[in-house]
């Protein structure tokens, strides 16, 4: 079976990918993943989309027998933000070096790279390849893959996400949390009439705002506590009712997200409701593991660096797929640059799309 001619040029297909709009919300992947699937059938993937709901899909293929290495990416990406673009951010735009579009970096340039790769390596079967829905909300396809079943049998997970091509043996985890303080409302003129819930959290915050966990990890880093969001009252002339304060926690190994959420507990006051917003484990592999490690002797073969970055602050599907496939070794590398995911006029370089290819073909080639 011919390979279709999109599979031949890296730059193309990325481009291709980066002209679906799937931001998200309100996702609307289901296009994108049809067309994804269309290009692995014809490099022999048995493809299964699997629906979300109106538009939104995620997408499991596998070539031959399961159980060997399988390549994961989602194709939602996050809103363009208030700030102007330069560059039409569904264009792909190529300007020197630099691939411009929303999802160029994180991680639509991933995907092309690895399905270029896997189409060069055609005759090579025991490959999957899990692309995903809904992951910049929190991993929701990547959920409701392991939820239904769906995923394959898995020696090894390579997760496409934005690294600059440096081999990553982990990320952190992200629990967020919303602390609650109720009041009473009142006219603002009357404040003693009321209770204040601004008043009444406050001393929490005070607690929170000195707090961050102890825990350490001699390559991920330690474990950090933002407070990222407080809303409180309706208008000025009232006393408010309600006050709400959003934690983001991000974790290593070596501290659960049960202890994180016990230690916030701790410097709550009686009353201070706790509710779980999101919680993805943290995600980390030995990086002497056989697997990994010759993975990345592979890797930095070449592209001729030697980086001593090993873990990424952010959180991937890999918090939800690595546990569903059965604790495989994962390693996180994706062309796009770690300056680029989110901001306005993201861009892929090129030469790092290229780089990408080799590397993937490299380690697809030499799987068991």
């Amino acid at each position: 079976m011919m390979p279709r001619s999109e599979l031949s040029d890296v730059t193309a297909l990325t481009r291709r990918l980066v002209a679906f709009d799937t931001i998200n919300p309100p996702g609307r992947e289901t296009e994108a993943m049809r067309y994804c699937a269309g290009l692995l059938e014809s490099i022999g993937f048995d493809c299964h989309l699997i629906s979300h709901g109106e538009g939104r899909s995620s997408l499991v293929a596998q070539r031959g027998p399961e159980g060997g290495l399988v390549f994961s990416g989602h194709l939602d990406t996050v809103p363009l933000g208030r700030a102007p673009w330069t560059h039409p951010p569904h264009e792909g735009r190529i300007e020197g070096d630099q691939l411009y579009g929303r999802g160029s970096s994180d991680m639509k340039g991933g995907i092309a790279a690895f399905l270029v790769a896997a189409a060069r390596n055609a005759s090579k079967t025991g490959t999957g390849v899990i692309l995903t829905a809904g992951e910049e909300t929190g991993c929701d396809g990547a959920r409701w893959l392991a939820e239904a079943g769906r995923l394959p049998k898995t020696g090894a997970l390579v997760v496409g996400e934005s690294t600059d091509n440096q081999p990553l043996a982990g990320h952190k985890g992200a629990l967020w949390l919303k602390l609650t303080a109720k009041g009473r409302t009142a006219h603002g003129a009357t404040p003693e009439l009321g209770v204040n819930a601004i008043a009444t959290l406050s001393p929490t915050l005070a607690r929170l705002c000195a707090y961050q966990p102890e825990t350490f990890h001699p390559q991920m880093g330690r474990a950090t506590c933002n407070l990222g969001t407080i809303r409180a009252g309706i208008n000025v002339n009232s006393v408010p009712d309600l006050c709400e304060l959003t934690v983001d926690l991000r974790s290593v190994e070596g501290i659960s997200h049960a202890e994180l959420t016990a230690e916030i507990a701790a410097r709550c006051d009686a009353g201070i409701g706790i509710e779980t917003l999101l919680d993805l484990a943290s995600v980390w592999t030995d990086p002497e593991n056989p697997w990994f490690a010759a993975a990345a002797r592979s890797a930095r073969g070449i592209t001729g660096r030697q980086d001593s970055l090993s873990c990424a602050t952010y959180f991937t599907d890999a918090s939800i797929l690595k546990p569903a496939l059965g604790d495989p070794p994962v390693m996180i590398l994706g062309p796009g640059g770690m300056d680029q995911p989110h901001g306005t006029d993201e861009y892929v370089r090129l030469s790092r799309l290229a780089e990408a290819v080799e590397i993937y073909a490299a380690l697809i080639a030499s799987a068991g």
